[in-house]
């Protein structure tokens, strides 16, 4: 099982794995279709710190601003003589490069991959680049090839299979949380979803609630904003209001739209006296993030911009 659940500690002091960018090129005539992969690797640590994690992730702004790079057409040929895992491999990267073509192939290409992948040490960093992509397009691709790479189905048969590990497998749960919340990201018992991961994000185990907290990030339905809003104000833990406030402000699955919904109750919180000093600064964090604009930690300040903007 893929190291980010069975690690003990809260994700935010655990070691993520190696960023990769990779560049397409033929080579010569002679060998039309063959195909080099330049990766290079750049450690990071993306949710070392919210402010880390804000500069890696901008979704205040087109997340594509240049022209995407075509998608050689080479490539197209050559994925039909590929394993599943290479095919995988090549089109999540052409993904994370917005190769243009890259998304679509993959796309038509996922549903034959279940069952076929191994979560090697390459799929898992490209994962994990995809799912922290400034482009939701990128992010739902990563969510389609981590779920063929566990061999889960988008069915309600396999939804209900994880709700079932959920109640019953206790050191199970953080997998299959997540996953739950992959799943109805893509369209599968959303609603039953939710219900289930509201529930265990109010858990007494603190890693059972973060990862149901991470879950509902992912589904990225409207209906998660006031479950995770009531998280990040009241749960005990540290990391788990943390991490409901990134899933508020930028990480998982939510839009920008979606986003600047929670901004009233965000102006709330930053006008609560009782509020903690940590998830104050959290607060406006995420308000800097959702809406672009640079405030400062003012609260009065914030709510006379939301006066001014909102019905814009």
């Amino acid at each position: 099982m893929d190291e980010r659940f069975q690690d003990n500690r809260p994700i935010d002091e655990q070691i993520r794995s190696s960023e990769r960018g990779v560049r397409f090129a033929a080579i010569s005539a002679a060998f039309a279709l063959a195909l080099m992969l330049f990766l290079g690797l750049k450690p990071a640590s993306a949710r070392a710190a919210w402010q880390r994690f804000a500069r890696i992730i901008d979704l205040k702004s087109d997340p594509v601003s240049a022209s995407p790079a075509i998608f050689p057409e080479h490539v197209h040929e050559a994925l039909a003589r590929m394993k599943p895992q290479e095919q995988s491999e090549l089109l999540l990267e052409g993904a994370i490069d917005h190769h243009s073509g890259a998304i679509e192939q993959l796309s038509s290409h996922v549903d034959g991959w279940r069952g076929h992948l191994n979560m090697d040490p390459r799929l898992s960093g490209d994962l994990n680049t995809a799912l922290n992509s400034n482009d939701l397009r990128v992010r739902a691709a990563g969510i389609e090839v981590e779920l063929a790479a566990y061999n889960l189905a988008k069915t309600p048969r396999d939804a209900q299979q994880l709700m079932k590990r959920i109640e019953k497998d206790p050191p199970a749960r953080p997998w299959a949380l997540w996953m739950l919340g992959a799943m109805g990201n893509r369209g599968v018992e959303p609603e039953r979803t939710l219900k289930l991961l509201d529930r265990y994000s109010h858990d007494p185990d603190e890693k059972t609630r973060f990862w149901a907290v991470e879950g509902m990030s992912l589904l990225g339905s409207d209906a998660t904003l006031e479950p995770m809003l009531e998280v990040f104000r009241h749960d005990s833990s540290q990391e788990v209001r943390e991490s409901a406030g990134r899933g508020i402000a930028q990480s998982g699955m939510l839009t920008k739209e979606q986003r600047m919904k929670a901004v009233p109750a965000l102006l709330n919180y930053a006008e609560d006296p009782a509020l903690d000093s940590s998830t104050r600064s959290w607060v406006f964090q995420a308000l800097r993030d959702i809406t672009g604009e640079s405030l400062g930690s003012n609260a009065s300040g914030w709510r006379s911009w939301w006066i001014e903007n909102a019905r814009r």
